[in-house]
């Protein structure tokens, strides 16, 4: 069983170290492998792992709001049509 570690900086200059036990070799090795597709050390990649993982991704209508603006564009909408008559007997 390897024992892998992970040093990383906060925000504040401090660091934080992660230490993961019991690391299958077969997930270790696919790890180094992801790593070398991206071109940078087994810690960088554990690092942008959890950081894209732990990140929120946007709601839909953030993420829309801004796919729209990166468009540069108005977003025109058909002009509104009269109510409906409603039956409340």
């Amino acid at each position: 069983m390897r024992r892998s570690a992970s040093t990383a900086s906060t925000p504040g200059g401090l660091t934080a170290t992660l230490t993961i036990r019991n690391l299958p070799e077969e997930t270790r090795r696919a790890l180094k492998a992801r790593a070398a597709e991206h071109n940078r050390p087994m810690e960088a990649e554990v690092r942008a792992i959890l950081e894209e993982s732990l990140v929120p991704a946007p709601d839909f209508v953030t993420n829309w709001v801004n796919v729209v603006v990166d468009l540069e564009g108005d977003f025109h909408l058909p002009p509104r049509s009269k109510p409906r008559e409603v039956d409340l007997s």
